[in-house]
């Protein structure tokens, strides 16, 4: 199939983003305003301009929409608070369905807020994250399961962001997992491709994507040595991804391994969420052709896109044709 006939076949995919969708807040600050608070002598950051964009699984979901999937919906927890209605709206606004989402109103939000020099155009103060560090209430992860396991037959790829980086994690708890496996068991025609920052050496039966340095902390923590296949049969998946930045992706299934350079690009913009971009290109491929080689060659094209735009950009078919 030729690229152009692999992006068509997009339109014929029903995408499912489960995990940690999240917001982002990107805040462009005034320096000149930064005069100190008459309270505390602090100086303050004076924001002057804001904009959200989904963020975490939703920028995954962001760039499926944005490739032209058939249908995409995330399946996730928000809070019952301001950040919560943001993304909602940002996500709706790209058309992407927020009927699963589970709203509680013990539960922030997951944010991230980014703040920005509006004189330089650079991220240069700490960024402002609201998290939870406590376990999911037993009540949302079973409507967290409740639903997957019913809109589950209704998607032709399931992704899964697991984002949470704290130990308790986030959406993607252990029951998460376990029915993970157990629908790609009975699913075997679907594709369930995992993206998981710390616990990737967790799941079962699914298609795993990891950038170098997190198959190498999973493989050093299992076997105290780098070794991607024992890794692949560990998890018990038909294949494991690895993104390695400008040299491209690392192909490992039951026939061995393979690398599939990436299109170079000089002086990349911004390489915030090039990952998920990848992760977006790379599913649909898969579902559409069954070949891993054509889904990482065409991972990789849509982040060549996306690196070359500020923030957590998005690639259109036509962009990806260009490239």
């Amino acid at each position: 199939m030729t690229t152009a006939d692999i992006l068509a076949g997009f339109s014929e995919i029903a995408a499912l983003v489960v995990g940690d969708i999240c917001l982002d807040r990107w805040c462009a600050y005034d320096p000149s305003t930064a005069e100190p608070s008459r309270e505390t002598g602090i100086p303050r950051i004076g924001v002057v301009a804001t904009e959200v964009t989904p963020g975490g699984g939703g920028t995954v979901a962001n760039n499926l929409a944005a490739l032209g999937a058939a249908r995409v919906a995330v399946l996730g927890v928000v809070g019952d608070d301001g950040f919560g209605f943001e993304l909602s709206r940002a996500l709706q606004a790209r058309g992407i369905s927020t009927e699963l989402l589970v709203t509680d109103p013990g539960i922030p939000t997951f944010t991230y807020t980014k703040i920005i020099n509006c004189q330089t155009g650079i991220e240069d103060r700490p960024r402002v994250d609201f998290i939870f560090t406590k376990p999911i209430p037993a009540e949302v992860e079973r409507q967290i399961l409740h639903r997957l396991e019913a809109a589950a037959s209704g998607y032709d790829a399931i992704l899964v962001s697991d984002q949470a980086e704290t130990n308790h994690g986030g959406v993607v708890t252990p029951a998460v997992r376990n029915m993970l496996a157990d629908l790609a068991r009975r699913y075997p025609e679907k594709i369930f491709w995992v993206d998981s920052r710390k616990r990737l050496e967790l799941f079962r039966k699914v298609i795993v994507k990891a950038n170098q340095d997190e198959v190498e902390t999973a493989c050093r923590s299992l076997f105290g040595q780098l070794d991607l296949q024992r890794l692949r049969r560990r998890v018990g998946s038909r294949l494991l991804m690895v993104t390695e930045g400008a040299k491209g992706v690392l192909v490992v299934d039951q026939k061995g391994q393979c690398r599939v350079p990436t299109r170079p690009v000089a002086n990349p913009v911004d390489i915030c969420g090039a990952g998920d971009s990848f992760s977006a290109g790379a599913a649909l491929t898969l579902a559409v052709t069954g070949s891993p080689l054509e889904a990482a060659r065409l991972g990789n094209l849509v982040a060549s896109v996306t690196i070359m735009k500020k923030g957590t950009g998005t690639a259109s078919p036509e962009e990806v044709l260009q490239a």
